[in-house]
């Protein structure tokens, strides 16, 4: 039975909803440690994180244990904040991955619970929260609610502003975010701008070419898409294309070293990966598929940049070992550089591709 009955509830302990923090009338009967104002909200909490998690959450959300010795008690409340922390960086993962796939819905719980976990460990005001708070407003963006995401950009710009040890990589998140929210209202000087500071923190940060910097590009480039300044958008969607082939394909040179070290001393396979976690392939997914379907449109007077971007598609699914989407990538790289008569060199390095992927499917990973 999931139905909270209230003379149950010990006096003066009010049960929240995980979700909106409404009274709750239900429990998940899994954890028994987490409520909720109903049906809807608890379907949708379990969708998005909670089924991945609700096991995880009982030592966090149950009273710590007698210890013996304050040695055990400090050791004790150790765990539970390397517990926490775990569960802030899974949460975060998790709802970034549902942004970028287009789940805007299915990333509000999981950033809920990234940033309650992120309260609990650094308190109310450290700038530790605003990533939290980022992911927040960007799910509210997804789903049309411009004045709930304005509310949790404020509050992500006041705790960047009270705090004095905030990184550039979180001003260039708060950026990116505040451009999005411009490009949303359609003010797109003021989105640019902020573009433009998430660009430079980035870059700050990360570098010019690395490709956490490369999403200002992508963003920005969107934005003069949209104004049908052409020119403008196709540098930038080369630029972003570039910096994502170099990794990838860096990425593949690395593996191919280790792998064939792998095979001298140990006779047997290395297995192939991105380097990148779950969240960033998704981005990665995103930026390529959409910057291959604007160039699609535009084949036929350049075909050699749809071929670039249909290879790098490639080389990112050969790394995530999706044989099947690579194979798909390669091939139409391969006939759109037979029928736009591409160089023979382009057509035989594009031929090479499609017999990685045979030579992975006869021989595969065990």
């Amino acid at each position: 039975m999931d139905i909270i009955y209230p003379l149950a509830v010990p006096k003066g302990r009010r049960l929240c909803c995980e979700v909106c923090e409404a009274p709750a009338e239900r429990v998940c009967t899994a954890c028994t440690v987490t409520y909720y104002c109903g049906v809807v909200h608890q379907r949708a909490d379990w969708n998005s994180i909670h089924e991945k998690i609700c096991q995880l959450l009982i030592p966090l959300r149950t009273s710590m244990p007698f210890y013996n010795s304050e040695e055990e008690r400090r050791h004790g409340l150790q765990q539970l904040q390397q517990r926490q922390k775990h569960l802030i960086e899974f949460c975060y993962t998790v709802a970034q991955k549902y942004l970028f796939e287009g789940k805007h819905a299915a990333a509000v719980p999981a950033a809920l619970h990234s940033l309650r976990f992120r309260m609990n460990v650094h308190g109310l005001s450290s700038v530790e929260l605003v990533p939290a708070y980022l992911l927040l407003a960007e799910a509210s963006l997804g789903l049309g609610h411009i004045v709930q995401a304005e509310e949790y950009l404020s509050q992500a710009q006041w705790t960047v502003l009270k705090s004095t040890e905030c990184c550039s990589a979180t001003h260039s998140l708060l950026h990116r975010n505040l451009g999005l929210l411009y490009i949303a209202k359609e003010n797109y000087e003021e989105a640019r701008y902020h573009l433009a500071n998430d660009i430079y923190f980035a870059s700050c940060a990360f570098g010019t070419e690395d490709i956490r910097t490369s999403g200002g590009y992508f963003h920005l480039a969107n934005i003069f898409y949209g104004l049908k300044k052409l020119d403008l958008a196709d540098t930038l969607y080369t630029k972003v294309s570039e910096i994502w082939s170099k990794y990838l394909n860096d990425r593949y040179q690395v593996l191919s070293r280790v792998r064939i070290q792998q095979i001298d001393l140990l006779g047997k396979r290395f297995e192939t990966d991105t380097g990148l976690d779950e969240a960033q392939e998704a981005e990665a997914i995103q930026i390529l598929t959409s910057i291959w379907n604007i160039r699609e449109s535009t084949s036929d007077t350049a075909p050699q940049k749809t071929v670039f971007v249909l290879k790098t598609l490639f080389m990112l699914y050969y790394l995530m070992m999706n044989s099947s989407k690579a194979r798909e990538y390669a091939t139409r790289a391969f006939s759109l550089a037979k029928e736009q008569n591409l160089s023979v060199h382009e057509q035989d390095a594009i031929e090479e591709l499609l017999s990685l992927i045979s030579a992975e499917e006869a021989h595969p990973i065990t």
